[in-house]
């Protein structure tokens, strides 16, 4: 991978922030009387998860600051996330090639483990996801089965170990380790993958970011404040480390009680900032190009599995749900696309659900979207339950047909 792929983050699902579209997300509670038994006017059809991996070990570590211990004993599975699990390639043949995994193993963390692995309290963390998502859809509307089937369940991975290791977890949680056949996790290799922004695989993306990555450590701003934490931390001046390094290793050590140099407590709340500041500058958020080739081809996904629903034209006419194990460089993205992004990097076990329902009475289909458990009102929706056609017409700036995205990335500069 080059040089620009690792830092730009695609490799570790560095936290990205692909615009400030402003926040228009309306919180509301899960409607918990959801349920025929209610007698709710819609019939729930198709349920999508596309989440973020757990806690994991940093990427990097900030040089000549206080170390953490990164021991073997953090990544021990527990016992109830284990499940009978295959990775396959999508047509289900051998895993393909990991060049990405591949990377990390290059290099050794303090205490002995590699950079960017799923730890204990991450697959936790996905274990109770899969257990939010048991109670809404086999304890209260009993839309799943209550053991695993791939011919109702179908499951996605990016082909990165702490994303794969997720969706075991989320499965075990999900399914209480009940199942009636090897769960399949499929991947793809690197250069096709639509899970995260693709800039080896897509030349305009990579051309649109890679110079503006360049400069956004340079704004000045940023690099003011920059300068001050490297001289707060007792970073020597030769060591290239920019915001999103610094906040990579911080929240890492924070979500796993590690210790972190006290000089960078003060700078907490600017760290976060000036990272987002930097991803905004990065992919000109008023570009709608840079979201279509970043998750264009993900949203025509979840659009095309509801079509396909509704239109009986599936090969699997039992499948209800659709899991995308992914990362943070995916969910900012989707949820600026999708109207709600607040400014604020997804936590470790984030997910975006896409529901459709249909109307008991017209059969009218609609969406309803929510975040980390709260339904969502979509801008250019008329309510939290979305028509399809107006969901569709809110999607249509950033989806992408696969034959579009291709078309557009072997354009290798951008267009006027």
């Amino acid at each position: 991978m080059t040089g620009f792929l690792r830092k730009a983050g695609l490799l570790g699902s560095v936290s990205v922030a692909f615009g400030s579209v402003l926040w228009s997300q309306k919180k509301t509670q899960p409607d918990g009387s959801n349920s025929p038994s209610a007698g709710h006017p819609y019939e729930l059809r198709l349920v999508q998860v596309v989440f973020r991996h757990g806690a994991r070990t940093p990427l990097k570590t900030i040089p000549d600051v206080m170390e953490a211990q990164w021991v073997p004993a953090l990544l021990d599975p527990p016992p109830h996330t284990h499940i009978d699990y295959v990775v396959t390639d999508l047509q289900g043949g051998p895993r393909p090639p990991a060049p990405i995994e591949d990377n990390y193993r290059k290099n050794i963390l303090t205490g002995g483990t590699f950079p960017g692995q799923l730890t204990t309290l991450g697959m936790q963390q996905l274990y109770d996801l899969g257990s939010r998502l048991r109670k809404r859809y086999v304890e209260e509307r009993s839309f799943l089965n209550s053991s695993f089937t791939p011919a109702e369940v179908y499951v996605r991975s990016t082909n990165i170990v702490r994303t794969i290791e997720s969706a075991r977890c989320l499965i075990a949680g999900l399914f209480q380790q009940e199942q009636k056949e090897t769960v399949p996790i499929l991947t793809t290799p690197a250069e096709s993958e639509i899970l995260y922004p693709n800039y080896h695989g897509c030349k305009l993306l990579k051309a649109r970011c890679s110079h503006r990555w360049a400069e956004s450590s340079t704004l000045p701003d940023i690099a003011a404040d920059l300068q001050r934490i490297h001289s707060a931390l007792g970073i020597a001046a030769h060591h290239r480390v920019d915001f999103i390094l610094i906040r990579d290793d911080m929240v890492a050590r924070e979500t796993h009680g590690l210790p972190s140099p006290p000089a960078l407590e003060p700078w907490r709340d600017t760290v976060e900032q000036r990272a987002v500041d930097m991803m905004l500058h990065v992919f000109q958020p008023s570009n709608r190009e840079n979201l279509q080739l970043s998750v264009g081809p993900l949203l025509h996904t979840l659009l095309d599995n509801m079509e396909e629903k509704l239109q009986g034209g599936s090969s699997e006419p039992d499948r209800k749900l659709f899991l995308y194990s992914a990362h943070d460089t995916t969910l900012i993205p989707c949820l600026m696309a999708l109207g709600i992004f607040d400014k604020k990097w997804p936590p470790y076990g984030a997910d975006i659900t896409v529901e459709l329902h249909q109307s008991q009475q017209t059969n009218e289909p609609f969406v309803k979207v929510s975040y980390m458990g709260e339904d969502q009102l979509i801008p250019g929706c008329s309510g939290v339950y979305c028509p399809l056609q107006e969901f569709k017409q809110a999607m249509s700036a950033c989806s992408l047909s696969s034959e579009r995205y291709h078309s557009l990335c072997e354009r290798a500069e951008p267009g006027p």
